[in-house]
């Protein structure tokens, strides 16, 4: 090599190196926009946590925003693991927090639908850590709290990610249940074969078969025409008949429902498939339930599931029709077209309509028994694999993984001496992919959703006294007249709220001098008033409408300043002198 070469390339190289550490020491990230800046808990939302996780990621939330969040134990599972809440609000902005309108937000009451856990804790990280920059998430935490639980199943969750499950397994939560009514309670579920803690297929050649290799991908099974002869046969799952009773894979985990033991229109297991023993005989259940009646302040919810692509309301079945009212799904349409602009491949859709009955919902109950306007999401779709509405949903998914994520997703076939089947294949998709979303369009489906929840979250009602007008009448009586309005999209009560009597009535105060009489004016320029002869002070109002107003006025003896007080369960409290 030429020695004037040899000295260039020394140059370079010490250089490069003086060169490579001032760049990194100048170096500067930019913030992308939408998402926080220079985050006091970083972490990585291309992945699925254990319950562990989501716990740790709860207590540095706690540990790094002490004035945003605070974490609370509201109730033990069936395996003896602290169901954690996140309630996050600005604790200085000044009243009690639990009086301000609350949105409660959940996921993964199904075992196997992991990913409403990471949407949920992302949703409490982007609050906590947007709130010092991003304005419109610092007046939502002034004015709302949100009680934020990751996994509502943790049992459920740590089984399907630490134990061999395929994609649909477990559903259930971990109480043991005697599925094939046999005496005995989990003696027969799935076996991992080849010991790669993933449930896939068992395939057999068979020359009476009716399945053979697509010739465009061999790892995908096809059906034959129906005058061809196949080679292969499915046998299902991995598994052994380890009961000898003929039987493979029919006692495992579980099996209920816990989305079926809500005290809602309830009906028993012969009705209702997956019901469990009574409306919440599940403890996890009992405590989320518990908590919502300990907070009447909660006026919105949603809750996480997969798959399918879908921003679901009540009702759960035909029989409840009735139970949602005209006037409360003018606010569902309205919250749940605005999903659809959001979750761009989502649909917003009715469940007994659209899907199938459900009896004894954790949606139905929040609504029917609360009067909390609630969705459930359900997760993932397939149009999110190439953003276009699939045709061939199984060819997709072999297609997204050949291409997009270089066949990760896939365990390959191999040979398996079976004792039960003999020469076998086992191969097949992981436990999570299919109904999961794939690591690089996690982050952006629990933003999206997200996005939802904070304008669920919006609408609930904020209240205002608009103005207070004073007329003197003479003799030392005075008029007060206040105008209360409510700036959002939800009432102070949802009709289903007033049908049942659900939550007291809002009241509005008035001190600062004698109260003679109190009234509300139904019609101001007409003069229409009814009047409330007891306790005319405090004026009961029985709801105050989204986007509405309300007036009320007193006539009182004596005083100059007077202040006007609302005190309501879902719209907080707001006070006004005059």
């Amino acid at each position: 090599m030429n020695k004037n070469i040899k000295k260039y390339l020394f140059t370079l190289l010490i250089c490069g190196g003086i060169f490579s550490a001032s760049a990194q020491e100048s170096s500067q990230m930019f913030q992308a926009a939408g998402s926080p800046a220079n985050p006091k808990v970083a972490l990585s939302w291309n992945k699925y946590y254990d319950y562990e996780g989501h716990v740790a990621i709860a207590l540095k939330l706690e540990k790094a925003y002490p004035d945003l969040v605070k974490v609370q134990v509201i109730g033990k599972t069936a395996q003896g693991r602290d169901l954690i809440l996140m309630a996050i609000t600005d604790y200085k902005s000044g009243g009690t927090p639990d009086r301000k309108p609350g949105m409660y937000i959940d996921g993964n009451i199904h075992s196997n639908e992991i990913q409403g856990s990471e949407f949920a804790s992302y949703t409490a990280w982007y609050l906590a850590e947007s709130f010092a920059t991003n304005n419109f998430i610092k007046e939502l935490l002034q004015d709302k709290i949100f009680y934020i639980v990751p996994s509502i199943n943790p049992d459920g969750r740590d089984n399907f990610l630490q134990q061999p499950n395929n994609a649909n397994s477990p559903r259930s939560g971990m109480i043991a249940v005697d599925n094939d009514r046999d005496g005995a309670t989990n003696e027969d579920g799935f076996d991992d074969l080849d010991g790669n803690n993933q449930i896939t297929m068992m395939r057999r050649k068979n020359t009476n078969g009716r399945l053979k290799l697509d010739p465009t991908d061999p790892r995908r099974m096809i059906q034959v025409s129906a005058d061809e002869q196949g080679d292969y046969e499915m046998l299902g799952y991995e598994g052994i008949d380890n009961d000898l009773d003929g039987q493979v894979n029919e006692d495992g985990e579980g099996f209920y429902d816990p989305n079926r033991d809500w005290a809602w229109n309830w009906q028993p297991n012969y009705i209702q498939s997956g019901a469990y023993k009574y409306p919440f005989s599940i403890p996890e259940n009992r405590a989320v339930a518990d908590f919502v009646m300990k907070h009447p302040n909660i006026a919105a919810a949603q809750s996480y599931h997969n798959n399918g692509g879908m921003i679901l309301r009540g009702p759960g079945a035909a029989e409840d029709e009735g139970t949602y009212n005209r006037e409360d799904v003018r606010v569902y349409d309205a919250l749940g077209k605005k999903g659809e602009e959001l979750i761009p491949g989502y649909k917003y859709l009715v469940v007994y309509k659209d899907l199938y009955s459900v009896f004894g919902g954790e949606l139905d109950w929040f609504y029917g028994s609360r009067g909390i306007y609630t969705f459930s999401n359900e997760l993932w779709n397939s149009f999110q694999y190439f953003s276009k509405a699939d045709t061939d949903p199984q060819s997709t998914s072999y297609n997204f993984d050949k291409y997009l994520l270089f066949k990760d997703a896939f365990v390959d076939w191999k040979p398996f001496k079976h004792p039960q089947y003999g020469d076998i294949e086992i191969g097949g998709f992981k436990k999570t992919f299919g109904r999961t979303h794939p690591g690089f369009l996690l982050e952006s489906d629990a933003h999206r959703n997200m996005a939802f929840t904070f304008y669920h979250a919006f609408h609930t009602p904020k209240l205002s006294i608009d103005d207070i007008e004073v007329k003197d009448l003479g003799n030392g009586l005075k008029e007060v007249t206040a105008t209360i309005a409510n700036k959002r999209l939800m009432p102070t009560h949802a009709s289903q709220d007033l049908k049942y009597k659900i939550e007291i009535p809002d009241m509005i105060s008035l001190t600062g001098a004698k109260v003679l009489a109190g009234m509300i004016v139904q019609d101001k320029d007409l003069n229409i008033t009814k009047e409330q002869k007891v306790n005319p002070s405090t004026l009961k109002v029985e709801n105050i409408g989204g986007l509405n107003t309300v007036i009320v006025r007193w006539i009182v003896q004596g005083g100059e300043k007077y202040s006007v007080k609302v005190d309501s369960k879902k719209g907080g409290i707001v006070e006004r002198s005059n």
